[in-house]
């Protein structure tokens, strides 16, 4: 038996696969941080904002600092965020910051690309979030999610996160595999979760029970879920996005590689349902803290006058709009966004050496009192067209990232959402204990720590 470590396992976190000269950065305004080692990690991970802010407060919106064994620049507010989104010189790494998070974990996933592979690739995905193929969807999400929301516990405290997970996760994978997700359900939303887990592993050794290794059997899990499907989707062509990318070919003609059509379903799956599961729990959330929204919302659906809104009727939910960009403001599900930067350059009047791990961060700017009218409180109609406090910087409300790397799915996200809260309000309320507020990480991924207990009560 082999067990020799190969060098990809004894690297820390945020560490580059190819070996690179390592710059200094001691000339840029920042700190190392709290803890020997450590510097920063601790606050990090259970409170971001808040760090984040005292370190802006201290050194300025560009400033060094040490977190999850590497230091970093952050660049923040919505100039830096044009300029490592737009990337118009290619000077700033998308594979390159994710591969050292997640290459074992989601490979060859389409952020985990570049430039031209990327460009090519994320053509071939955009087939699945057409507006005719997210008209289709919706006969296929709507009964489920009305299902769903017909088995949630009803007059009792139950945590809404696991639930919603696993019911979106079931939804992607008819929406998009054309599978129904069954007894392989609980199994794959935990592949999924320990995945994302292992994405912060500081030490990436394969030794059982530790993150790391429970990260490495979730993607085995998830692989021989895909895997097992891609046989029969090869035989015959169906609507499903599965088959459609079974059949897909390259620019010569070729068919992609089943490893091509594995890792981009599964990439796909996380995608579709882990970052909607984190929007929709913020939006329960706030909606629970701010009752009078969900009156103002369940009378949107009520004179709609309809079992079932089509495309065209989602449209006109004008009210559950702001509410979801409101809630998608404060708590972003990506509150960070990584880059490498591929070159020396020069940024807010330092020069940033390449090769240097720098992020940008939505969260922060979602808060900056410079564009946003009392940023702590759940105020939608910030976004209203007579207010329109979203739009005095292009950069500066960002859920969704943006440049070549914006997400793909952000039109099915917030179909998703208007259907599933639709199935919800029309009939029910959402109740929080009083005084209750969500227990909630930032990091990787927004998601409320304490499973987010609600109680749903009939409306009379």
């Amino acid at each position: 038996m082999e067990t020799k470590m190969t060098a990809e396992q004894s690297l820390h976190l945020g560490l580059p696969k190819a070996p690179v000269g390592k710059a200094s950065l001691e000339h840029i305004p920042g700190d190392t941080g709290q803890l020997p080692i450590l510097g920063d990690t601790v606050p990090f991970l259970k409170d971001y904002l808040t760090l984040v802010q005292k370190k802006a407060k201290q050194h300025g919106k560009l400033f060094r600092s040490n977190a999850l064994l590497q230091t970093t620049l952050a660049a923040l507010g919505p100039e830096y965020n044009e300029i490592v989104l737009k990337n118009s010189d290619k000077a700033f790494s998308n594979k390159l910051a994710w591969d050292p998070l997640l290459d074992h974990l989601f490979p060859n996933g389409l952020m985990l690309r570049d430039f031209d592979e990327h460009k090519f690739h994320r053509k071939i995905l955009q087939a699945a979030f057409k507006k005719e193929s997210l008209i289709g969807y919706i006969d296929v999400m709507l009964p489920r999610l009305q299902q769903g929301v017909a088995d949630f516990p009803k007059d009792k405290v139950f945590g809404f996160k696991d639930e919603i997970k696993s019911l979106l996760l079931d939804v992607a994978a008819q929406v998009f595999m054309g599978v129904e997700m069954g007894a392989d359900a609980d199994k794959i939303n935990k592949g999924f979760l320990h995945c994302m887990e292992a994405s912060l592993a500081v030490v990436k050794l394969p030794i059982p029970g530790t993150m790391w290794y429970r990260g490495l059997q979730g993607r085995k899990t998830l692989v021989e879920f895909a895997e097992s499907q891609i046989a029969e989707k090869r035989k015959v062509e169906s609507a499903d996005f599965f088959s459609q990318f079974c059949h897909a070919r390259d620019e010569d003609g070729n068919y992609l590689s089943d490893e091509d059509v594995r890792d981009h379903i599964i990439f796909l799956l996380f995608a579709a349902h882990d970052t909607t599961t984190s929007t929709l729990c913020s939006m329960v959330y706030a909606l629970a803290k701010n009752p009078e929204w969900q009156d103002i919302l369940h009378e949107e659906y009520k004179a709609l006058s309809k079992d079932a809104p089509d495309f065209n009727d989602l449209n006109t939910f004008d009210k559950t709009s702001l509410a979801f960009q409101e809630a998608l403001r404060m708590y972003p599900p990506v509150p960070v966004i990584p880059r490498r930067v591929t070159k020396d350059i020069e940024m807010g009047g330092f020069k940033i050496p390449r090769n240097t791990a720098i992020g940008i961060s939505p969260l922060y700017t979602h808060y900056m009192e410079e564009y946003w009218t009392e940023p702590t409180k759940f105020d939608p109609d910030r976004f209203s067209p007579e207010r329109a406090e979203h739009k005095k910087h292009f950069y500066q409300w960002l859920p969704f990232g943006g440049g070549s790397h914006k997400c793909l799915g952000l039109n099915f996200a917030e179909i998703q959402v208007k259907l599933f809260l639709f199935a919800l309000l029309r009939d029910y309320r959402i109740e929080v204990k009083p005084g209750y507020n969500m227990k909630y990480n930032a990091v990787p991924i927004s998601f409320p720590t304490d499973g987010l207990p609600i109680v749903l009560k009939k409306r009379d």
